[in-house]
């Protein structure tokens, strides 16, 4: 595992996207004081960040002014290199998430090459409590898109809820009635809320698919659902309509009188191909009656229609 990133591209480009690999030293980095050597595996880079020396506030301030007056990417990485042992330890927080180590600090790095970005010296804060929100943010995020395959919190208050829930729990038993109740109170929700999120931590993902290529071995989820044009009841109920569109309807029409079968019929069952429905004054002027007329004939005919569909269903 090769721990490397070329952070000049992160912030000549301007952009925080780039999560390949955990942010570590540029090339070229051979010129900054501060250097560090690629590494090839987890724990000799968390040693190697934690040997990284701190800045003094009046060092942060310098460097900060000089990127953001200046875009000196050298004073970036340098502000960058300071603090990558802050993500280190704010990463081991979320380690009972199941989710690689590594990827929680290369997660945790893109947030902090974002408070750098966003960092003004003038404010009076120091990069570190800055910083504190991004790294958080970015990690969250990852935990919540890649925890499950499908997601257990999507609003910001189920974001929330998550992450307390998750570290209210110290085991892996559920939660009692009151433990429900002293956790919706403390975070000022309602119970519900805290049962569904509840119920979402317990369950499992489960692959419909087959996990291998056993052949008749394999008997996944996908194998026992039933497929939605085969379901009984429904293939009854397309029977039961298909009847009642054809021979019901025609014997409905049937029997009507030859006016209103030709009201009926004009009006709903032609297409565009026999020349589209006629209009109310269109078979008014046919029988020579009033527009009104017709609309009475036409209510009367389709409840006489509707009477003979349900005695002949």
């Amino acid at each position: 595992m090769m721990l490397y990133c070329n952070m000049q591209c992160h912030f000549q480009e301007h952009t925080m996207s780039k999560r390949n690999s955990i942010a570590l030293v540029p090339a070229g980095a051979s010129s900054l004081a501060m250097a560090l050597p690629a590494v090839g595996n987890l724990d000799a880079y968390i040693s190697a960040v934690n040997r990284l020396p701190m800045l003094s506030p009046e060092r942060e301030t310098e460097l900060a002014r000089r990127f953001r007056d200046d875009t000196d990417l050298a004073a970036a990485r340098e502000l960058v290199m300071s603090h990558l042992r802050l993500v280190v330890s704010i990463s081991r927080q979320y380690l009972g998430y199941g989710l690689p180590h590594a990827d929680l600090i290369q997660e945790g790095n893109i947030g902090l090459m974002k408070a750098v970005k966003r960092f003004d010296p003038e404010r009076g804060v120091r990069l570190v409590s800055f910083a504190m929100h991004w790294i958080k943010a970015d990690i969250h995020e990852y935990i919540l898109k890649n925890w499950r395959m499908v997601k257990v919190a999507t609003t910001k208050a189920q974001r929330k809820l998550f992450f307390n829930l998750r570290s209210f729990r110290t085991d892996a038993h559920t939660l009692s009635a009151g433990d429900v109740e002293a956790l919706a109170a403390k975070l000022n929700v309602r119970t519900s809320d805290v049962k569904e999120m509840e119920t979402r931590l317990t369950g499992q993902d489960m692959s419909l698919e087959p996990l291998s290529d056993d052949g008749e071995d394999d008997y996944a989820p996908i194998a026992y659902l039933a497929a939605t044009n085969a379901e009984p009841t429904q293939v009854l109920e397309r029977r039961e309509r298909d009847r009642l569109h054809g021979d019901g309807i025609a014997q409905a029409l049937a029997a009507l009188d030859p006016r209103s079968r030709r009201i009926i019929e004009t009006r709903w069952l032609r297409d565009d191909s026999e020349g589209g429905t006629l209009t109310l004054h269109e078979l008014a002027d046919e029988f020579g009656v009033s527009a009104e007329r017709i609309r009475q004939i036409e209510v009367k005919a389709m409840q006489k229609m509707k009477a003979a569909l349900v005695d002949y269903a």
